[in-house]
């Protein structure tokens, strides 16, 4: 009887272990592909994950300092037809461990977001292998080439080069930018971790990490081991190690419980993924010491081999910081922090000239940001389309919010996109409240920095000599291959015999009619994802408990005021204070300042009239791409380049700042002796204003004065004596 059960054809068990035998199958031989694809691409020259065909331009390799950069030019899909005048878009690929091309690796990505809206793209991947000798500063002055030979390429273009940064590649622009600012136009950083101490209690546990490793010493042990060069198998084996649930499990049973449609998704992805490459021990180190531990970028103390500083306040291009809540690897506070490490408010800010933008995005995870897909698209396209209102922003603190094209939006005609995109002004406030570290947290990880530079110093003057005489480029290659995560790959490759009976057994089963799945309410499968979730559970609870003990170390180890005392901290202090070196670029108030406060003609006064009534309340692409009408109204027939509108733009800007009294009473004497042309120009910054609805009571009244100053309603222009 029990015989006869088991071969009945609806018997839910053999049903289940039909399907379980068949789909243990086909798992085994997507993991024969991905080892496959690991032994295909290792043997490339340029291995990359790009969707999209490419030109060289400019090899890095040839440089008088050689780096193994390069920079493509990508070529339009079919149908896609870009203009040359408009700005182009430079995508730089995160060197992280992994392989080039996250940022195109799907045509719905950064860069395909960029060539859809008609801009020249362009793509700066690496190769596997790092030049002899190379440098981190070596990289960010290569970039720099980059960027020129670019701008170069496109003399008519509307603006400079905006440049994306992905993640390590964010903070890497960011550099060259401080270093070079006249070079790069917008600056846009997507999960890009720049203050690396930032977090919050109970959450972003790999900012402890090299405390509890005591510094960077164990870097420097991987670079002398590696004869000289850092396997990027490590940095990958790092990001896996902070989420175990995902890592050991969830990922590959996802792949598993959906083995007949999840494969092509999977082997894209861990093309990518597992394809670790390599870094020069000094380049890494420079990472550890100056970011990962010693956070010394955002306080103005790292220093190039010309005695340079790297101010990131010296940058001049507008920043935009692309951020997630579900980014566990670059978290919004190591996203923005670096903002309060340089200024202590927003008119510090707005003194230096500077703007930054932040965009929160509430669940994508940290490679979404890069890939896009479909959750990220909707940021991705509203940046690229509203990047001239971005580029002609005031200098301040901006938040970036999208909202849904709703039936009560007004004016849809002078919307570019799917999403009306809006620029809120922002204070510090708004981003410490996004969860930042206390005062007493800030000294612990200064005490962490101080031990890493007594351990390292301990290790290169005591053990590293041995290390060094002991590698060799063979034992470095050894060490390489036997790497965990090159051998999980590898052992599924073809390489292995056993692999060619399992492809064969796969392919029987895809034939035609081979294939059983089990029903999706089969009791079995439901006790199989329950005993998986108990699985996935469990391993959530290991890591977190581990999170809670790494914490729970490096607070107990680096709280400690003997310690802290003991490395040169005074214990007395609540924070040992980390700013910037120098001064925040002060307003201009000089005698020509004020000179220019009634220079210019009625366009200048349309545009300083505009700021003043918009002051505060932010602004949305409505009010932007209703700009131009202000210029037609106000030109008198004068053709200006979009460069030229900025410059006035900024330039009434700065005027305003100095002095808000004289500069608006000086418009009347700038005013059109034509009374039509100025109630126009008027009549123009009302339909601006009220491109996006109901004004507020504040924006009302000054409108009211506007009207005023330019005789408007048949008023007398009011001439008010400018004193000086």
């Amino acid at each position: 009887m029990a015989h006869t059960e088991l071969n009945f054809p609806n018997n839910p068990w053999v049903e289940y272990m039909r399907d379980a035998m068949e789909r243990s199958v086909l798992f085994l031989d997507i993991l024969r592909q991905r080892g496959n694809n690991y032994e295909e691409q290792i043997v490339r020259v340029a291995p990359n994950v790009l969707s999209f065909s490419a030109e060289v331009i400019s090899d890095g390799r040839s440089f008088e300092r050689p780096v193994n950069y390069a920079l493509v030019r990508i070529t339009p899909p079919e149908g896609v037809v870009v203009d040359p005048r408009k700005r182009p878009f430079i995508v730089f690929d995160p060197r992280a461990g992994h392989g080039p091309g996250i940022g195109g690796m799907k045509h719905d990505s950064e860069i395909g977001v960029a060539l859809q809206a008609g801009h020249p793209c362009y793509f700066v991947g690496f190769l596997p292998e790092p030049m002899p000798g190379q440098t981190v500063e070596d990289v960010c002055r290569a970039e720099a080439e980059f960027i020129r030979t670019v701008a170069e390429l496109h003399p008519e273009a509307e603006g400079k080069p905006t440049l994306i940064g992905n993640c390590q590649a964010g903070w890497q622009i960011m550099i060259t930018a401080a270093l070079d600012p006249e070079i790069a136009g917008p600056i846009l950083l997507a999960g890009a971790p720049l203050s690396y101490w930032a977090g919050v209690r109970g959450k972003n546990p790999m900012r402890y990490l090299g405390g509890n490793l005591g510094g960077s010493w164990m870097t420097s042990l991987t670079g002398d081991v590696g004869d000289g060069k850092f396997d990027g198998a490590w940095l990958v084996s790092n990001f896996e190690s902070n989420n175990l649930a995902n890592t050991l499990w969830k990922k590959q049973y996802n792949v598993y419980s959906k083995v007949d449609t999840e494969g092509p998704r999977y082997l894209e992805f861990e093309k990518w993924w597992g394809v670790p490459v390599q870094l020069n021990a000094e380049e890494m180190q420079f990472i550890v010491d100056e970011l990962f531990v010693g956070n010394h970028l955002t306080a103005g103390e790292t220093i190039m081999s010309d005695g340079a500083r790297v101010d990131l306040r010296k940058i001049r291009s507008p920043i935009i910081v692309f951020c997630s809540w579900g980014d566990d690897i670059t978290p919004p506070q190591q996203a923005l922090d670096w903002v309060t490490d340089l200024y202590d408010d927003v008119d510090q800010i707005i003194q230096n000239g500077q703007t930054i933008i932040y965009c929160l995005h509430q669940s994508i995870g940290h490679l979404g940001i890069f890939v896009s897909g479909s959750v990220a698209t909707k940021e991705h396209e509203e940046i690229t389309l509203n990047m001239e209102m971005i580029d002609s922003l005031l200098p301040g603190l901006y938040e970036l919010e999208l909202s849904e094209l709703g039936e009560s939006v007004e004016n849809r005609e002078l919307i570019g996109g799917k999403h009306l995109a809006r620029l809120v002004p922002r204070t510090l406030d708004d981003i410490r409240a996004l969860g930042h570290n206390s005062d007493e947290d800030e000294r612990k990880f200064a005490a962490s920095a101080r031990v890493s530079e007594i351990n390292q110093g301990l290790y290169r003057s005591l053990v590293s000599p041995f290390v060094r005489a002991f590698s060799t480029p063979t034992s470095a290659e050894i060490l390489r291959e036997m790497h965990p995560n090159r051998i999980a790959y590898r052992i599924f490759s073809d390489r292995n015999p056993v692999m060619s009976q399992v492809a064969e057994m796969a392919e029987n089963i895809r034939a035609d009619g081979q294939r059983h799945p089990v029903s999706p309410d089969n009791l079995f499968l439901q006790y199989e994802k329950f005993v998986s979730s108990w699985v996935t559970n469990s391993l959530e609870i290991v890591g977190k408990a581990r999170e809670v003990w790494a914490e729970t170390m490096f607070h107990s180890i680096y709280g400690s005021p003997v310690l802290q005392a003991a490395v040169g901290l005074k214990s007395d202090h609540a924070r040992n204070a980390r700013r910037a070196s120098g001064v925040v670029r002060q307003i201009d108030t000089s005698l020509d300042l004020e000179a220019d406060q009634t220079k210019g003609g009625l366009l200048e006064a349309g545009m300083r009239a505009l700021i003043y009534v918009l002051h505060g309340s932010g602004v949305d692409e409505r009010q932007f791409n209703a700009l131009e009408q202000i210029y037609k109204a106000a030109s008198d027939g004068k053709t200006l380049s979009v460069s030229a509108l900025k410059a006035i733009l900024r330039r009434q800007a700065t005027l305003l700042r100095a002095d808000p009294e004289r500069a608006m009473a000086a418009i009347p004497r700038m005013l059109s002796e034509d009374a039509a042309r100025n109630k126009a120009v008027v009549e123009t910054i009302e339909k601006i204003v009220g491109a996006k609805g109901k004004l507020e009571p504040v924006t009302a009244q000054r409108l009211k004065e506007i009207r005023v100053l330019f005789g408007v309603d048949g008023r007398a222009t009011p001439i008010r004596k400018v004193a000086g």
